[in-house]
């Protein structure tokens, strides 16, 4: 078995599973695996392990998080991929000491915590030992976040200091995972890029961010990654929370990733951090009329055209998230889903369910109106299990 000391020594010569076989070409990643997209058509998951910016500690390390038992069932059910969402005060010295209202310094955000990065190697080391590759994504980036709930002490689209320390966290994933395979672990940059009205209010506008300046930080990202290893597979999030192509990087060596949560009624039915009053959510059907809005696949192939244009023309496509917050009613959400699945598809992209254990998941997701099948002391959503397989 590998450990992490294996990992690391082997990160600059050679992949973790498949012990010393040269890197490929970024060519090859991004070649002949569909003649309607240039990215894998992987499945699989988010996982929320340093999703939350509040530091956890070694005793806070526990089964709730992902476990090996979660990578053999993703792997035994047919899955190979598994996104990891950070939010980078996870992985700092930087510690609020019970009080969640502490705030970070400049300082602070690029000291860098090692007994919480081997973690992640641990993470990435097991998801690779399991066949299923791995993109790294920071959710929360220096300066920037869709979510609020924890104070920036910049701003990542205005202030050049935030920028350049975004490319410093990239630099030492990079450096530190260098000699990784594409086939094993690409680099996902920024969690749905907007431009929030207000950092600190989680219900402020969100409009997408200037595209010349998300252009100007994505380049800034590349260069400190592709020093490292030019073969490197980086992705970049769609615009306005993912919802939309980015037109701006199409000519770099990027592949994007969209959004399943169109629309997010459906996806986000009495989801509170997106409904102040979640009664003020309306009532869902699929398909039909939702809020005046008549929806149905029709719809949905209408609003993802402009991602299977973007995968037809060369460039690769993936679906980072995708899902359905726990109220939503069981049968509406299955129908909607299947449908946006069938669409994707067609088009050879792949997709990451959020989650694999948790609200959205298929495994312990609370949801009322989901009779469960007992799994190993988990329960488990057969159908949905299955739909997942379907597509």
């Amino acid at each position: 078995m590998i450990t992490r000391r294996d990992f690391l020594k082997m990160a600059g010569t050679a992949s973790v599973v498949g012990a010393l076989k040269p890197d490929f070409a970024f060519a090859d990643v991004m070649n002949t695996f569909s003649e309607v997209n240039k990215l894998p058509r992987w499945r699989g998951f988010n996982l929320l392990d340093f999703f939350s910016p509040v530091k956890r500690g070694p005793n806070d390390w526990n089964a709730s998080l992902t476990t090996e038992n979660d990578f053999k069932w993703m792997a035994d059910w047919g899955f190979d991929f598994v996104r990891i969402p950070m939010a980078y005060p996870s992985y700092l010295q930087f510690d609020p000491k019970g009080d969640p209202n502490k705030r970070i310094t400049k300082e602070e955000v690029l000291q860098f915590d090692e007994s919480a990065i081997e973690r992640v190697d641990h993470l990435i080391t097991k998801a690779n030992q399991h066949g299923l590759h791995v993109s790294l994504n920071l959710h929360r980036a220096p300066g920037f976040c869709i979510n609020a709930g924890f104070h920036e002490p910049y701003n990542l689209w205005r202030d050049k200091e935030a920028q350049e320390a975004l490319y410093a966290h990239w630099e030492m994933w990079a450096k530190r995972y260098k000699g990784i395979s594409s086939k094993l672990l690409s680099f996902d940059l920024l969690n749905e890029p907007c431009a929030p009205v207000d950092m600190n209010d989680q219900h402020t506008q969100k409009p997408p961010v200037d595209g010349a300046i998300y252009r100007q930080v994505a380049e800034g990202c590349l260069r400190v990654i592709k020093e490292q290893n030019q073969s490197r597979l980086v992705v970049a999030d769609g615009n306005g929370g993912g919802s939309f192509v980015v037109p701006e990087l199409t000519d770099l060596p990027l592949a994007q990733s969209c959004r399943g949560y169109y629309p997010h009624y459906i996806s986000h039915y009495r989801a509170s951090w997106v409904w102040k009053n979640p009664d003020d959510s309306p009532a869902v059907e699929w398909p039909g009329v939702i809020n005046g809005e008549t929806f149905n696949r029709e719809v949905l192939q209408a609003f993802y055209k402009p991602w299977l244009d973007l995968a037809k023309s060369g460039v690769g496509v993936h679906c980072g998230e995708c899902g359905c917050y726990r109220e939503t009613p069981h049968d509406v959400f299955l129908r909607w889903f299947e449908d946006q699945l069938s669409i994707f598809t067609e088009h050879q992209i792949g997709y990451a369910l959020w989650n694999f254990r948790g609200d959205f998941g298929i495994l312990d997701s609370n949801r009322k109106d989901v009779k469960y099948k007992d799994w190993y002391g988990h329960q488990l959503d057969e159908k949905m299990l299955q739909l997942l397989q379907k597509y």
